[in-house]
């Protein structure tokens, strides 16, 4: 049976939390956002421990510190914000049980609560930063742990008496892999700059976005020293709790020279389970429970339908402030009344994104006619998030999990997945391409792209 780990790679600036950098923090909303999504999905995953491994945490050279103090607090008041505190117990059991794994693969640990001038039980700045967003109230006991200067292989190896830890005592978890990418972006950036910094950090997103922690094991040593980062050691032991994840990276952006990445991993069912959320009752339908992405689109429907007036997307949070891609699917007893959207983001926001396709589908797609009023009651309303498409085989193709992109010089033909009627491989490419005027018999590139369905 697959085990059930919840990854997320968070950021630690302290400046991205308000209380610390006031209208500075705005310049890191992005990770932000992402992070505040990343927060949904723990909750809804409910972990009974979370593992946070910091690059700030006190370390020594040679060896993985595990704390196991029954509690552990910390506060931001160094970086001017005392009333940001975490204050939340350890799982001292798992702590304690790490501790006897890592012993027993030879890999060299110490007990933090053993060691007095390692400030046992007080929490750094890398933990506090992303728990601030993640779990502000201390909701689940914390394992907190320190990376070292062994190798690697050594925090791959981490990661899986970390894993293994979780399955003998039974436990869900989360890990949470804090750290920073490159330092080194920007002149004037605080390390300095180095021109190879962008290839770094570049690297790092790719291998990431691919699910290959593994790779980042074998990362030339020249360029990882050009780059100044915080985070690498601490992606690698991901890599090892979830050695099979699939991911999907939620932020990058590289304000003051520092690079930013925000991403989840899970394996692949969980993966699915929590990044294809479902809510209110199907079909979305007015007057019932639904969700906040869905209800934007029916309120920018109902206002532009019924005033012919464009609402505005005014400070967006969480998703809605991301960027990407977005269709808007429009049904009446079950019947489709107009979908229309895009493959990638246009807009500065998700939310802004969704404004603009939920009126297109409303009063512009060439199947149907304008929406009426009277159509609104019983309208119901499903929005698509697009992940990022990625070439594929016909073989690679699934329309209950995947959508299609069918490409052919300058057509272009896509179908959303789990399609009602549309169940075989065949099926989805067949209406793809007759949607972009492909004839059956000619050739094409093929792309599939995961959905996160709202409702």
């Amino acid at each position: 049976m697959v085990q059930d780990i919840l990854g997320i790679i968070a950021p630690h600036p302290p400046v991205m939390v308000a209380a610390v950098g006031g209208t500075d923090a705005d310049v890191t909303r992005a990770s932000a956002a992402a992070l505040e999504h990343a927060a949904t999905l723990l909750r809804e995953f409910d972990p009974e421990t979370v593992v946070i491994m910091s690059p700030h945490s006190p370390a020594i050279r040679d060896a993985f510190v595990i704390d196991t103090a029954p509690r552990t607090t910390g506060t931001l008041a160094q970086f001017g914000a005392p009333d940001v505190r975490i204050d939340t117990t350890t799982d001292v059991v798992f702590a304690r049980e790490l501790l006897a794994e890592l012993a027993r693969a030879g890999i060299p640990a110490l007990d933090r609560a053993q060691a007095p001038g390692l400030e046992s039980g007080v929490l750094d700045h890398g933990v506090l930063v992303p728990m601030s967003f993640l779990d502000p109230d201390g909701r689940w006991p914390l394992v907190n742990i320190s990376l070292s200067w062994l190798s690697y292989e050594e925090h791959r190896a981490l990661g899986t008496c970390i894993a293994a830890v979780a399955k003998t005592l039974g436990r869900r978890i989360a890990f949470i892999a804090s750290g920073d990418c490159s330092h080194r972006l920007k002149r004037g950036a605080p390390a300095g700059f180095s021109p190879r910094a962008v290839e770094f950090d570049q690297l790092l997103i790719d291998a990431i976005t691919r699910g290959d922690f593994e790779s980042l094991m074998h990362v030339d040593p020249d360029l990882v020293e050009a780059a100044g980062e915080c985070g690498l050691r601490s992606f690698v032991t991901l890599g090892g709790v979830i050695p099979d994840a699939t991911t999907r990276v939620l932020a990058y952006e590289g304000p003051w020279g520092v690079g930013y990445l925000t991403t989840i991993a899970a394996n692949g069912p969980l993966f699915d389970r929590l990044m294809t959320p479902s809510f209110g009752t199907k079909g979305g339908t007015a007057g019932a429970e639904e969700s906040e992405i869905v209800s934007l689109a029916r309120r920018t429907i109902e206002t532009y339908v019924r005033e012919r007036r464009v609402i505005q997307a005014t400070a967006p949070s969480g998703l809605l402030a991301t960027r990407a891609g977005a269709f808007v699917s429009l049904h009446r007893h079950h019947d489709l009344r107009g979908c229309i959207g895009t493959t990638a983001p246009t807009s500065d926001s998700l939310a802004q994104e969704v404004i603009h396709n939920a009126i297109q589908a409303a009063t512009g797609d060439p199947r149907f006619p304008e929406l009426a009023p009277d159509e609104l009651a019983d309208l119901e309303i499903s929005v698509d998030v697009l992940h990022e498409p990625e070439p594929c085989t016909f073989e690679d193709l699934d329309p209950a999990r995947f959508g299609v992109i069918v490409t052919a010089d300058w057509r272009r033909g896509l179908l959303l997945p789990d399609l009602e009627g549309v169940d075989t491989a065949e099926q989805q490419v067949a209406i793809a391409k007759r949607k972009a005027g492909i004839s059956p018999g000619e050739k094409v590139h093929l792309e599939r792209f995961l959905v996160d369905r709202y409702l």
